[in-house]
């Protein structure tokens, strides 16, 4: 049987989120709880398409790993939850690097809205990048797509970092001037996962600056004392 060589693939719509860069996103869904939304296009800027989203709880979004898709894909990846130095199938790793480039996330739904003739679906738990393509939004069953005895040894054997975040006079003066509410959680949730290269979660002194920007904000950091410390938000241009 032959089959034809390529596919393809139109967004329903973009993601609106706090992310503006792909260091320190959240390595997973609801991981932290970023919010964002769907801005769906046309044809799909259509009430109809959402008629009765509001019953689920949860939602798929599959989506494009857009800025990936021009680097190519190998069949093997390294694992940053192994230290960066282990190699594994692509097809036994979430890499972004994959030979379709789609990605799958679990959100909350947040509710449907219109803003200026726009239909837009409100998520939470989102681990995705401002401006990701979205191609398709699915239901979340509970009854079949959660698997109660699901095991994943290669990951279990390997936790996720956590590291305390504390914030600087300055920080903590410059958090409070600014307008979103959510930020000071989501600094937390995301840097005490300690976003740095794999090579690096092992210094608990580490003199560089990190910057990431969340919002409008740009945030710088450092590791001292096995902590996470922010020591400055200053807002984007």
């Amino acid at each position: 049987m032959s089959e034809p060589s390529a596919f393809g693939l139109t967004p329903i719509g973009h993601i609106a989120s706090p992310f503006k860069q792909k260091f320190a996103i959240p390595r997973q869904p609801a991981l932290a709880n970023a919010r964002g939304s769907v801005r769906l296009t046309p044809p799909f800027n259509d009430a109809n398409c959402l008629r009765g989203i509001e019953t689920y709880s949860h939602l798929w979004l599959l989506f494009l790993f857009h800025e990936n898709l021009d680097q190519g894909w190998s069949p093997t990846v390294r694992a940053p939850r192994l230290g960066g130095n282990s190699r594994i199938g692509v097809f036994a790793s979430r890499s972004t690097f994959r030979p379709n480039g789609i990605g799958m996330s679990v959100v909350k739904n947040l509710g449907v809205e219109q803003l200026n003739g726009q239909w837009q679906l409100n998520v939470g738990g989102i681990d995705l990048l401002d401006g990701t393509p979205v191609i398709d939004i699915k239901p979340y069953l509970s009854y079949s797509d959660s698997v109660n005895d699901a095991e994943a040894h290669l990951l279990d054997e390997h936790p996720l970092p956590a590291r305390e975040v504390h914030f600087t006079e300055q920080a903590t003066a410059q958090l409070n001037a600014q307008p979103h509410s959510d930020l000071k959680a989501l600094i937390i949730q995301c840097l005490s996962q300690d976003p740095r290269p794999a090579y690096r979660q092992s210094q608990d002194n580490d003199p560089k600056t990190y910057q990431v920007i969340f919002y409008d904000r740009d945030i710088q950091w450092r590791v001292e004392n096995g902590k996470v410390l922010v020591t400055s938000l200053e807002q984007v241009s």
